[in-house]
């Protein structure tokens, strides 16, 4: 059994070494087949933790950069889209707040597929891009910034996280139903604080208020879940577990520059991408995505 781990490590090995060579991209087919590959060979190697080989709920947030910050947060909704229409996963939303120019402001969705976990895991943090601002009548070039959030799909009985309903104060509001924005206005829309972190989620889009309230308790446990081992590696690592992460310059895992020159890194694993529109255009951040699987 060891024998064939280590022969499978070489696989993975000699795979890899391709994935970082100049003409890796030139046979796009080829690369996505070794790239398809390289996920099997760490799966079988590693095996999965827990929730990794389940669904994944991804979650957009804007931060500092006004309407442009919140038009980059539709450029990463875009991207995320691409990349999950090529694994072949279904999407379905959970909850938007749009601005008046097609940017969001928040936006949730949830992922199902196999290993959508614990393949998207890892995109969480502040992403950040650097261009010559549309929203701007000087094309003056300007930094906007969000934030990507990835936990897992937990079952409102999952007993990996219990909850306490004195923990929980409930809100209900109007959400539209049939026939427009304005019309047929449903108390059905659910937003649940958890008070001793103060974690809240707000669910919009399920049919009744017992629907969203359930499908809320189920992303808070995968927030509580995230959360609690996040601060188990950082106590391991001697990190303060009460720092939460800033939606701002210096907290970027990864960037996407546009102007002057046009590259995408990451600065976790600095793989640089310098087609950037294979990036946000095509979703193709399979690069990105199989050197986070080793950090």
């Amino acid at each position: 059994m060891a024998e064939d781990k280590d022969n499978l490590k070489k696989e993975l090995e000699i795979l890899e070494a391709e994935m970082v060579g100049p003409s890796f991209w030139n046979d796009k087919v080829k690369a996505q087949a070794t790239i398809k590959k390289i996920s099997e060979l760490k799966d079988e190697i590693l095996g999965g933790e827990k929730y990794d080989k389940g669904n994944a709920i991804l979650s957009i947030l804007s931060g500092a950069g006004g309407d442009d910050a919140e038009d980059f947060s539709s450029m990463l909704l875009h991207m995320y889209m691409k990349y999950i229409e090529r694994k072949g996963w279904q999407v379905s939303l959970i909850h938007e707040n749009k601005n008046d120019v097609g940017g969001y402001r928040n936006i949730s969705i949830e992922v199902t597929g196999k290993g959508a976990y614990g393949t998207l895991k890892n995109e969480s943090g502040v992403h950040r891009l650097v261009r010559i601002s549309p929203f701007n009548a000087k094309a003056l070039r300007h930094t906007s910034f969000s934030l990507v959030e990835v936990i897992p799909k937990l079952q409102k009985e999952d007993t990996a996280i219990e909850l306490r309903p004195e923990d929980l104060r409930i809100e209900f509001s109007k959400s539209g139903g049939p026939g427009g924005q304005n019309v047929n206005k449903r108390e059905t829309a659910v937003r649940i604080i958890h008070l001793p972190t103060n974690i809240s989620v707000h669910v919009t889009t399920e049919r009744s208020q017992e629907q969203n309230r359930e499908k809320a308790i189920e992303i808070i446990k995968g927030k509580l879940y995230k959360k609690r081992e996040e601060d188990k590696l950082k106590e391991k690592l001697g990190l303060s577990t009460t720092k939460t992460t800033e939606i701002e310059w210096g907290s970027q895992i990864r960037s996407y520059v546009l102007h002057p020159y046009k590259m995408v890194k990451d600065h976790r694993t600095d793989v640089e991408v310098h087609d950037v529109d294979s990036v946000l255009e095509s979703g193709i951040i399979d690069p990105f995505i199989v050197a986070e699987m080793n950090l």
